[in-house]
C-alpha cells in the first residue's frame, strides 16, 4: 500500500526560493497556447499558470466551471471544442469523461514514472498531479485519542448529535460513499449513511471548513472533511480560522486496513486537443518536484511525487496509508452512492 512519508528534499530542486525557482526541463520556449477546463479554483494555480508561461512562452487559458458542466460543454462542443485538458477534482468525473469519449490517451514516459500506477488511467488518459485525503477530524478537547478510528465508526450510536457533515450533493461525499460500497456493499453503506443522518448534530449545511469550524466552536464533535481545508484554515490570515484550526485533530481513518479514502486533482487529455505537446509539458511541469511542493504548501493537497518532502502542514498530520483499493471503483459506484444518499435521507 501506498504510505505518505517525510521524505528528504529532493535533490533534483531543493527548497523553492520564490521567483528564484529553478528551470525544470521542459523545453525551450515556444510562442503558443494551452486551453484547459478547470474545475480547480486555486490562488497557487494561478501562480503555478504564470510559471509556466514564463518557462515556455505558452499561454494558459483557463475556462473554470463545475466538471459536469465541463463534460457537458466537451460533449457539445465535439471536433470544434478548444479544449486541449480537463483538469477536475475529482477521479469520478475524470473516468466519466473516458467512459463518454471525451479524452484520448497521452503519451509520456515523465508522466508514468513520477505518478503512482494507482492514480493514473490504465489507458494513459488522465493523470492525479494532487491527492485530498477525506478524513475524520475531532475535537481536541472532548474526544480521546483512539476512540475513533473507522469511517465505520461514525455510524455507532455514541455519536448520536456529535457528528457534522456537509449535504450529499457534494462530490467529495460521493466518492466516500462509493468507496465504502466498493469495500462493504450496498446493502451496509446504505445502513451506514442512515446511522449517520441519525447522528448528525444539525442537517448537512455548508462546506467542510463550515463543518470543521462548527466542532471548534463545540456544536459537534467529530466532522468528515477534507485535510486540505483544515490546511487553509491553519495557514489563514484570519486569527479566528487558524484558531479554529488549532481545535481538532486530524484522524486518517482505516489505517489497520484499507487505508484513508482520498481523491485526486487531476488532467485529462481532451480527444480533440489541439495542442497536444503543449498539454503533455503542462502536466508533466505539474508533477516536478518543484511545483508539486507549491501546491503542497499553497492548496495544502498531498503532492503526487512521494520524492518531494512534504509542508510543515502535513507534517504535522502525519503519514498515512491511502486506500488504493477502492479508488479505482469511486467513478464506478457514484451513481449507487446518490441512490443510496437517498434512500437514507442524507440532504
Amino acid at each position: 500500500m501506498m504510505r505518505f512519508i517525510r521524505n528528504k528534499v529532493s535533490k533534483m530542486g531543493g527548497l523553492l526560493m520564490g521567483a528564484g525557482l529553478m528551470a525544470v526541463g521542459i523545453g525551450s520556449v515556444d510562442a503558443s497556447e494551452l486551453n484547459v477546463y478547470s474545475h480547480r479554483h486555486y490562488k497557487v494555480d494561478e501562480a503555478i499558470n504564470q510559471l509556466f508561461t514564463e518557462q515556455t512562452g505558452i499561454a494558459v487559458k483557463v475556462v473554470n466551471a463545475e466538471a459536469d458542466q465541463l463534460i457537458e460543454r466537451l460533449k457539445s462542443e465535439g471536433e470544434s471544442s478548444p479544449a486541449d485538458l480537463l483538469v477536475t477534482v475529482d477521479v469520478g468525473r475524470l473516468q466519466r469523461a473516458k467512459e463518454a469519449g471525451l479524452l484520448k490517451s497521452m503519451d509520456s514516459k515523465l508522466l508514468d514514472d513520477r505518478v503512482p500506477e494507482g492514480l493514473r488511467d490504465a489507458d494513459k488518459q488522465w493523470y492525479a498531479y494532487t491527492v485530498r485525503a477525506r478524513v475524520i477530524m475531532y475535537a481536541k478537547d472532548r474526544v480521546q485519542a483512539g476512540e475513533i478510528k473507522n469511517y465505520e465508526d461514525l455510524a455507532d450510536p455514541k455519536w448520536r448529535g456529535r457528528v457534522l457533515v456537509r449535504s450529499s450533493g457534494n462530490s467529495y461525499n460521493q466518492s466516500l460513499l462509493a468507496s465504502l460500497i466498493a469495500a462493504n456493499g450496498e446493502e451496509k453503506a446504505e445502513a451506514w449513511a442512515k446511522a449517520v443522518v441519525g447522528n448528525m448534530a444539525r442537517a448537512p449545511q455548508g462546506g467542510d471548513r463550515d463543518q470543521i469550524k462548527g466542532v471548534a466552536s463545540g456544536l459537534a464533535d467529530v466532522c468528515v472533511s477534507n485535510t486540505y481545508y483544515l490546511g487553509l484554515l491553519a495557514n489563514s490570515e484570519d486569527a479566528a480560522d487558524r484558531e479554529a484550526a488549532s481545535k481538532v485533530v486530524v484522524l486518517f481513518p482505516n489505517q489497520d486496513g484499507r487505508g484513508a479514502q482520498c481523491n485526486i486533482g487531476g488532467a485529462g487529455l481532451a480527444k480533440h486537443a489541439k495542442n497536444v505537446e503543449n498539454a503533455t509539458k503542462y502536466l508533466e511541469f505539474l508533477t516536478t518536484p518543484e511545483v508539486q511542493k507549491m501546491i503542497a504548501n499553497g492548496s495544502h493537497e498531498f503532492p503526487v511525487n512521494l520524492d518531494v518532502s512534504l509542508s510543515p502542514t502535513h507534517e504535522a498530520w502525519g503519514k498515512f496509508k491511502m486506500d488504493l483499493e477502492t479508488f479505482p471503483k469511486l467513478g464506478e459506484n457514484q451513481e449507487a452512492a446518490v441512490r443510496v444518499f437517498d434512500r437514507a435521507g442524507w440532504k
